[in-house]
Formats: C-alpha cells, sequence, structure tokens
C-alpha cells in the first residue's frame, strides 16, 4: 500500500480509544449476536487484560495497535506474568478469539484502517482422547440411579438410561418434549411363511425399535433407536413420576418437557448434571462428567463393531472427523490387550 493510499485510510478511521472499541464490541455481541451472559463475562475479562498490556506498551487507539502487539499479547498468555499464571492452550486460545473478534469488529467499523489480529492464530489445543467407563461401571451407575422412594428416581433412571442408549448430550435430553418420544416398538414385516416341512420358516427383520428425536447442535435434527432398557425405564417414568411432577407446576399449563423437575417446570442442565454426580457418588465411579455416558455409548458400539459412520450419525456429528476420535479409543484398548496377553508383545 503507497503512503497516498494509506493516508487516505487513516483519513477516514474514526479515532476510538482501546476501550472505547471493547465497549462498542460487546455492546455487539450482546445487541446483535445475543451472546450468552457467561459468554460476554468471559470476552470483557479476556478484552480487559488486552487492554491493560497495550496500555503498557502504549497503544492507547485501536488504529494503533499492530500484529505484533497480537502476537506479543498471546505470548505473554502462555508465559504468564507476575500477576497471572501462564494459560494453557485452550484458555489463551479463548482470550485469542475474543481479541481477533475485536479487531475484526473495529475493521468493519470504520474504527481501524486493518485488521492487525488477521494472521496471528489461536494455539491448537492437544487432543485429549474422550474418557469413557467400562460396561460394568455403567451398569453399576445405572443401577444406582432407580434406588429411593417417591418419582425422582424413576425420573433419574429414565434420564440415564436414555443418555447411554441414545448417546445424546444432556442439553439435547433436556430439551426433550413429550412428543419427541416414539416408544411403540412394531414389529417388523411379515415372516416369509415355510414351503414345506423340509423347508423351514424364513424369520423376519427383527421389530421396529422406539425412538427418540433430539436437537442437536444447530437446531439440526436426528432420529435415534431407543433400546428395551432404556424404553421401558422412560414408559415407567411416564406412566408412574411424571404426573406426580407435573402436578406441582404453578404454571397455567403443564410444561411438555419429558424430564421435569419437583417444581413442574423443565429440567435444566445443572439440574440434570446434579443427577449424574449424585448417583455417581452413589455407584463409587469417580470422575464422571455430563460427556461420560455419551463417550461411553460411542466407544462401546466402536468395540461392538459398529461402523464410524453409523455411529456418526447417532452422534450428530457434521464431520466423521470428529467421530474418529472414538476410534483411537479403541485402538489404545487394542494395545492394551495386546501387550498384556501376547507372549512375546514385551521384551
Amino acid at each position: 500500500m503507497d503512503t497516498d493510499q494509506r493516508g487516505a485510510q487513516l483519513k477516514a478511521v474514526q479515532p476510538t480509544s482501546v476501550d472505547g472499541a471493547i465497549k462498542r464490541y460487546l455492546d455487539h455481541l450482546m445487541v446483535e449476536r445475543g451472546l450468552a451472559l457467561h459468554t460476554l463475562q468471559a470476552y470483557r475479562r479476556d478484552l480487559e487484560r488486552y487492554a491493560a498490556v497495550l496500555g503498557v506498551a502504549g497503544r492507547t487507539g485501536i488504529a494503533d495497535v499492530t500484529t505484533q502487539d497480537v502476537a506479543d499479547f498471546l505470548a505473554g498468555l502462555r508465559e504468564g506474568d507476575e500477576d497471572h499464571q501462564p494459560l494453557a492452550a485452550s484458555s489463551a486460545g479463548r482470550a485469542v478469539v475474543a481479541v481477533r473478534g475485536l479487531h475484526a469488529f473495529a475493521a468493519a467499523e470504520g474504527l481501524a484502517p486493518s485488521d492487525p489480529a488477521r494472521p496471528v492464530r489461536p494455539p491448537v489445543p492437544p487432543r485429549r482422547l474422550p474418557r469413557a467407563i467400562p460396561v460394568a461401571d455403567v451398569e453399576r451407575l445405572l443401577a444406582a440411579a432407580g434406588t429411593g422412594e417417591g418419582p425422582r428416581p424413576l425420573r433419574d433412571r429414565a434420564l440415564l438410561e436414555l443418555l447411554y442408549a441414545t448417546g445424546a448430550r444432556i442439553s439435547e435430553a433436556i430439551a426433550l418434549d413429550v412428543d419427541d418420544l416414539d416408544l411403540v416398538a412394531r414389529p417388523g414385516p411379515m415372516a416369509e411363511p415355510g414351503a414345506g416341512p423340509d423347508r423351514p420358516e424364513i424369520p423376519g427383520p427383527p421389530a421396529v425399535q422406539a425412538t427418540v428425536r433430539l436437537s442437536g447442535k444447530g437446531q439440526k435434527q436426528r432420529i435415534v433407536p431407543v433400546g428395551s432398557y432404556a424404553r421401558e425405564a422412560l414408559e415407567q417414568y411416564l406412566v408412574r413420576a411424571r404426573p406426580a411432577l407435573a402436578t406441582a407446576t404453578r404454571r397455567a399449563s403443564a410444561s411438555p418437557a419429558v424430564f421435569l423437575n419437583a417444581r413442574g417446570g423443565r429440567l435444566t442442565r445443572q439440574g440434570a448434571w446434579a443427577v449424574l454426580r449424585a448417583t455417581a457418588t452413589r455407584a463409587g465411579i469417580a470422575d464422571v462428567s455430563p460427556h461420560t455416558l455419551r463417550h461411553s455409548f460411542a466407544t462401546h458400539l466402536l468395540d461392538g463393531g459398529a461402523d464410524v459412520r453409523v455411529v456418526q450419525e447417532l452422534l450428530g456429528h457434521a464431520s466423521v472427523t470428529t467421530t474418529q476420535v472414538y476410534t483411537l479409543v479403541t485402538v489404545e484398548k487394542l494395545r492394551e490387550i495386546y501387550a498384556s496377553a501376547h507372549p512375546r508383545a514385551l521384551g
């Protein structure tokens, strides 16, 4: 870019301080993008730290910031300083995403002549293999969910059975409405009759399983089969427990949600997480997260011989690459078995 072009761009730029640009950007995220409150708070913390670093470097205007300033900020996040511990790649990456968003907004709004943060990429966090628990632990967990009196144990058992049977995210499970369930297991087509005593009857296809309609990320819907254990648990909950929970509501109309809380409203994500945590404690299983049953669902399917693309569809992944991380888990399991069982595996 020659000097005349640079001068013309600078004349068009609205002189704006770093703090002023941050305020306008956060207002944009809240009003026009509709970001959640906790996400806005995280962005605000990251950008306030960024503004402080720029202030020490003497950069008071958003148009004065350079690519080197952004790169130095990222390096400082990873190294830490007297007031801050070094950040992991995931946390540093979140802060850089906030900074990149700020500068892209400033350039688009005419607050800066260009976007100095565009060449700076967030650090790539190390790939973490999803943690699945053994089938025996899943059985203990599900058995522990059905203990106790009243409607809530039936609800908790139905919730956890559903999570493991379908691989649903907790957010997908709590978003279910009663109309999303089809729990009638219908028989398949009729078996072909035999032609005589020397020709046995040919068995027909298995019964059509019950299904559930899940709404995943981006409201993308998928239909997932529900096994007999989860179907039975859901039926018991819907018949024997949900009506009692529904009568506790003070609203004019009952909630359509499948899973209700003690006040008759839709069970929240925090409430579902509390159910899982309390059940895991009773079962004596440590380190159980909201995604544990989803990871276990995928890993156990692949261990049982399921095709990775089938698991992709069941999980609602947009790309098979996301699902293939579970194949790494099964490869690690094969290596462990080989190392412990083959007489010449270890030298």
